[in-house]
């Protein structure tokens, strides 16, 4: 058992810190911006409660984070409430943020200055993943430290691996999302083309699901896009903000992504639909208009 802080209880993060209290056997402090939902999770999980960033990682071996982006990261860590502030020699900040590269490498340059350690670690498998504690979590950092740290986050992961030095965690995670982005329009336009088609969507899929067309994508979410139904929680955009980091991330390296650079304009078009919340496979609704 670890003394353990998580910072941030957005989708993600709530049932994540459930789990390390519940699965992990964990002493769970968490911090929330809104200040009730940390209330709840303690009412719901019988853990403690902070009032701060810093107050939650004060004490701690470990403090786990998830919140929304870069400047989110910047304020829960290096703020004047920061966790960062509070940091005990030998501890282990793990962040479970989509941010980018260069904001990885620069906590993990603070931490180390200031005595501690920074692992980054963004999460695939979204709301579902996240509740079920079966997320694939990709970090970078050092291998001691991964080490250490592994058996914590194991709590709300079905794979968790070193993908490099710090920063690499993050670029993996990039190489999810361009992934996806391309995988979902494919499933829509296959989707649209065979419902204007006339052919029987369940037949359809039934069969080409066992070649090689075969996508987590396809036999996870072709029914509720048929339906019409974009409720799966990783809204439109939240995919925008991780495309963006893509697309810069590419400007720097060099790296030619024009699929990736259109489906990201794509889903700017389902946001000007009133589609900002829906979830990353409503690109068959732009489609379907």
């Amino acid at each position: 058992m670890a003394k353990v802080a998580f910072i941030g209880l957005g989708v993600m993060g709530y049932p994540m810190a459930g789990h390390l209290k519940a699965k992990g056997g964990h002493e769970v402090t968490v911090y929330n911006r809104t200040a009730a939902k940390a209330e709840q999770w303690a009412k719901q999980h019988g853990g403690k409660t902070a009032a701060t960033p810093k107050a939650a990682a004060q004490g701690q071996d470990f403090v786990m984070c998830c919140v929304g982006n870069d400047n989110d990261l910047r304020e829960v860590t290096l703020g004047k409430d920061g966790a960062f502030q509070a940091m005990g020699k030998g501890t282990i900040f793990v962040d479970h943020t989509t941010a980018s590269a260069e904001i990885a490498r620069e906590l993990y340059a603070a931490a180390k200055k200031s005595g501690f350690d920074f692992v980054d670690g963004p999460v695939s498998g979204g709301q579902a993943g996240a509740e079920n504690g079966v997320l694939t979590v990709m970090c970078g950092g050092d291998e001691p430290v991964f080490a250490k740290a592994k058996p914590v986050i194991d709590a709300y992961a079905r794979a968790c691996n070193l993908m490099g030095a710090p920063g690499s965690g993050q670029l993996a995670k990039m190489v999810n999302q361009i992934c996806i982005a391309g995988l979902v329009q494919g499933l829509s336009e296959g989707l649209h083309f065979a419902m204007k088609a006339n052919l029987d969507v369940e037949k359809l899929i039934a069969t080409i699901s066992k070649g090689a067309a075969q996508s987590w994508q396809m036999e996870n979410r072709y029914k509720t896009m048929v339906a019409g139904k974009f409720d799966h929680g990783f809204a439109v955009d939240w995919m925008r903000k991780d495309l963006s980091i893509c697309l810069s991330e590419a400007r720097r390296n060099g790296a030619s992504l024009p699929v990736t650079a259109l489906v990201d304009q794509f889903y700017a078009q389902v946001q000007k639909m009133g589609g900002k919340r829906w979830d990353t496979s409503a690109l068959l609704a732009l489609l379907e208009r």
